[in-house]
């Protein structure tokens, strides 16, 4: 058999030399676009679930939630192990599956699955999926400064989570853009339990009068003139003296009571669990820069350094971006390496036939079926 494919292409050099150029460019070009990282992906096709119930110890969360969940999606076809972890309020399920399976496939059978759970769950307990990532997904990560003083943790965290969050999440490869550090601003009413007990409010009522006063309610139309007018009523809150002007009700004299009346209201921290500090100088915001399962490490972090480039150039003034970790470095220092060690193998390889064989033309041999097989093993592995 080897004989005759010897002679065969001996016969048809033509041919031969015709499918070797063939091969050698879809080789290169496959290599061009082969996704490259340093950091092989040898993760399990997971699909995680996070669950939030507020408010709740870690035993009311796996009874009421988590044992639930894991029991239902135990049946989720080509599903291997389905692990459940319950914490102070929040509920992780990692359901993890056989080796080959589509992420995508995956992600759409446990959604299936969560549908059916969804009126078995508790009314403010809702589950929804983690992002299209791998565990080895962290590929950049920058953080936010502002060395003038003049933003401060507020508004810096402000800056990340509705304006650069939004904005890198549009590059292509990304999954989910992490925030931490900082402090997430609030709105908080802090009731004085005096004044409640005074007019007799319970304070479920406060809680339904916030909601109440924070939405937009539609009714018909009037026609006046031959003309039809829309009615509405405008009720977003969007400062202070709104949440402290809604009613609550009227007291004994008939006056109105607001909330302003019985509560303190004021702009404040959410209450945190940790902070981010940067190369000891202080407490900053960043964010974590998570890829998808599958994209291109390289040119995702490409994308992202493109998309700060530009977005800095929105910033306010003294407010700076500052990168903390960046795996592209990694990424060229292993191609530049892989490169380094292929140019000396063809040297060596070069001169040991040369030197052994007194023939330069073997020597020429080596040279070209290398890069041929080199070509070859990135057009397959692309494919």
């Amino acid at each position: 058999m080897i004989n005759q494919i010897i002679l065969g292409s001996i016969k048809h050099r033509g041919l031969v030399l015709l499918v070797s150029v063939f091969i050698f460019i879809a080789g290169v070009m496959a290599t061009q676009r082969t996704a490259v990282d340093a950091i092989p992906d040898l993760s399990d096709v997971q699909v995680i679930i996070k669950t939030r119930f507020a408010g709740q110890a870690p035993q009311v969360v796996e009874d009421q939630v988590t044992y639930p969940l894991t029991s239902a999606l135990l049946s989720v076809p080509k599903a291997t192990t389905v692990r459940g972890y319950s914490f102070f309020g929040d509920s992780y399920v990692y359901v993890i599956f056989e080796d080959g399976t589509d992420l995508y496939w995956a992600r759409a059978r446990v959604l299936e699955y969560l549908s059916q759970m969804s009126n078995k769950l508790p009314a403010n307990a809702k589950p929804e999926l983690g992002p299209d990532a791998t565990g080895v997904g962290w590929i950049y990560q920058y953080a936010l400064t502002d060395r003038s003083g003049q933003q401060g943790l507020s508004e810096l965290r402000t800056l990340q989570d509705w304006f650069l969050k939004y904005e890198l999440q549009s590059v292509p490869g990304v999954a989910e853009i992490a925030s931490v550090g900082g402090m997430v601003k609030q709105y908080q009413v802090v009731v004085d339990p005096n004044r409640l007990r005074a007019y007799d409010i319970p304070i479920g009522h406060i809680q339904t009068a916030i909601k109440q006063a924070n939405q937009e309610v539609g009714a018909s139309v009037i026609e006046m003139a031959e003309a039809e007018y829309m009615v509405r009523s405008n009720g977003y809150l969007q400062s202070l003296e709104d949440i402290a002007h809604i009613p609550l009700g009227v007291n004994q004299q008939g006056t109105a009571l607001l909330l302003g009346d019985i509560a303190d209201i004021s702009e404040g921290p959410q209450m945190r669990r940790g902070v981010t500090d940067l190369n000891g100088e202080g407490e900053a915001v960043g964010g974590i820069v998570v890829m998808r399962s599958g994209a291109n490490a390289r040119a995702t972090i490409d994308g992202v350094k493109t998309k700060l480039a530009e977005l800095q150039k929105s910033l306010p003034p003294g407010v700076e971006l500052v990168e903390v970790y960046d795996r592209s470095s990694l990424i060229d220092r292993a191609i530049e390496h892989l490169q380094n060690k292929l140019i000396h193998e063809f040297i060596a390889v070069t001169l040991i036939c040369a030197l052994f064989l007194f023939h330069l033309r073997s020597s020429l041999v080596v040279l070209i079926s290398l890069p041929m097989g080199m070509v070859t093993a990135f057009l397959i592995m692309y494919w």
